[in-house]
């Protein structure tokens, strides 16, 4: 069993960001757990395009209006005043004076600010298309040489520890929920131990990958939300997941993102015969309309002529040496999988890229459970509304983990319960446990949940999709459930206990909401929903 101050859950920038912050008072004893092997796995290493700066003739106020305006006008005010304020200078403290990014410039030696859909300024500050890697090399740098953060790596939190329900005391049910930590899963030692903390921040990301097509990588399961749920936490916003329109299409590299700057830098979407489309579904955006309108559009012209995917023309935009130096992620894999984007187009289709709902949180990253924050994609801080604007992802990680950094750092020696003992909470049993993990029964059930959202649960929803997949997932859920109930554990059984659960949480909220809205649309919709944008 451990016991520490602070436990955080995720080790991408919000999660990262929190532990720094927090590390800096000595006294300060701070564990950060993540499921992979590599701490820097998560979906803020995969962010191409970049992260929100403040260009020259930019201003708060602007980057406000365009944050709401492509949040469908379900965006919280206040949430998108704080990123606009707090973030440009938090982006200097932590990103470039703590973690030593060095973003892009001009020959000149100006900041290179690139340009993306529905932004009306160039603001965004990038690595080449390689940013969030270069973040998360240069977080998790900084965290190593903090003495009083345990970065632990293979370690899957498998389910809050809260008050009452973990709890042998009596009285324990009169009392309000409370997390004290989790029940984390030891991949390496098959092990599951008691880590009991003061407060838990969950930054366990987002739930990707229980859609069939996908840009996030293999942990994106929903971890984090389905244990808030099981918990009783309060989430809103859940039938709001924004798919990226552009992932690559090519055999070998499905689910690769090909980012939206190549659009802000240019890029022009054609059908397969080689004819632009955008402008008929986005007379003002055209290819730089919000995420929610060019992912519809691409999806209705696929199904409307049987396309398998469309294109994404740079090649004729910029000359070949600018687009190998903008993008040289991207250029390097769609040449392994033989595609040269200086030379042709590059066949993309939509995939699931980000929640825009989550755990509802205040403006300090609090829960509704007390002593749980939760920061990053897993929360809903309502700054994405119905449709996330492009490259506010990371820096909402930044903003919130460090206010609620900021926030448990001031509260913790006041907290008015204290870590629990180990008498107080009940060891983890398996002794009763007589299966073994099955992979196949895991990967063929995963599939299932993942075809199930994709079909039902994916862009284009109805009343009659959407009550299928409930039905679908519920007898799942019971199926998964008996046989978590009677294996050992692993993380694969983890992760898909956790996808069936979120799946629901997702079919049911976008059930509920009969309007569409941003990433949300039904064809069935009470506000008229046959209408594409």
């Amino acid at each position: 069993m451990k016991t520490t101050d602070v436990l955080i859950i995720g080790s991408g920038i919000a999660g990262a960001s929190a532990a720094l912050k927090l590390a800096r008072n000595p006294q300060r004893r701070i564990i950060l757990i993540t499921r992979d092997p590599d701490p820097h796995e998560s979906n803020s290493r995969y962010a191409q395009g970049g992260i929100i700066g403040r260009g020259l003739d930019d201003s708060a106020d602007l980057l406000v209006a365009d944050i709401l305006a492509a949040g469908a006008g379900a965006s919280l005010p206040r949430a998108a005043r704080i990123l606009a304020e707090e973030g440009p200078e938090l982006l200097q403290e932590v990103l470039v004076g703590t973690a030593g990014i060095v973003f892009d410039r001009e020959k000149g030696g100006d900041i290179d600010y690139g340009q993306e859909g529905a932004h009306s300024r160039r603001r965004i500050l990038h690595v080449g298309d390689g940013t969030g890697r270069a973040i998360m090399q240069g977080l998790i740098a900084a965290l190593q040489k903090c003495p009083n953060v345990e970065l632990l790596t293979g370690a899957t939190a498998v389910d809050l520890i809260t008050y009452p329900h973990h709890s042998r005391d009596p009285l324990a049910a009169y009392k309000p929920i409370t997390c004290h930590g989790a029940y984390v899963f030891d991949r390496k030692g098959k092990a599951i131990h008691r880590t009991l903390a003061a407060v838990t921040i969950l930054a366990s990301g987002g739930i990707g990958r229980i859609y069939r097509n996908t840009t996030n990588p293999a942990g994106a399961r929903g971890d984090g939300l389905a244990m808030a749920s099981r918990a009783g936490a309060r989430i809103v916003n859940a039938e709001y997941v924004q798919f990226h329109p552009t992932a690559l299409s090519v055999p070998g590299a499905e689910g690769f993102l090909i980012s939206e700057a190549l659009r802000g830098e240019g890029g022009v979407l054609l059908t397969p015969e080689g004819q632009p489309f955008m402008e008929r579904y986005s007379p003002e955006w055209k290819d730089l309309a919000p995420r929610d309108v060019v992912a519809r559009a691409i999806h209705t012209e696929m199904e409307a002529h049987d396309y398998s995917y469309v294109l994404l023309d740079i090649a004729t935009r910029l000359p070949a040496a600018e687009i190998k130096r903008r993008f040289p992620n991207i250029h390097s894999e769609c040449k392994r999988v033989g595609i040269d984007i200086t030379r042709e187009p590059i066949p993309v289709v939509p995939a699931a890229h980000y929640f825009c709902g989550g755990v509802a949180v205040d403006e300090w990253g609090r829960s509704s459970i007390a002593n749980l924050y939760a920061v990053g994609e897993v929360s809903c801080t309502g700054l994405h509304g119905a449709n996330r604007l492009a490259s506010t992802s990371l820096l909402e990680g930044l903003v919130w983990g460090n206010r609620a950094a900021g926030d448990i750092e001031g509260r913790i020696t006041n907290l008015p319960s204290v870590i629990p003992t180990r008498e107080d909470i009940p060891a983890w049993d398996e002794s009763n446990l007589t299966q073994e993990s099955d992979p196949a029964l895991i990967q063929g059930d995963m599939q299932t949940i993942q075809n199930i959202m994709w079909h039902y649960v994916g862009l284009v929803r109805s009343g009659d999709r959407l009550s299928r997949a409930i039905r679908e997932l519920r007898h799942l859920q019971n199926e998964i459930e008996t046989f978590y109930r009677k294996t050992k554990l692993s993380d694969g059984l983890i992760g898909l206990r956790n996808a069936v659960e979120v799946g629901l949480v997702v079919g049911q909220a976008a059930r509920h909401n009969r309007q569409s809205r941003g990433c949300h649309y039904r064809v069935d919709s009470v506000d008229g929903g046959d209408r594409l944008l």
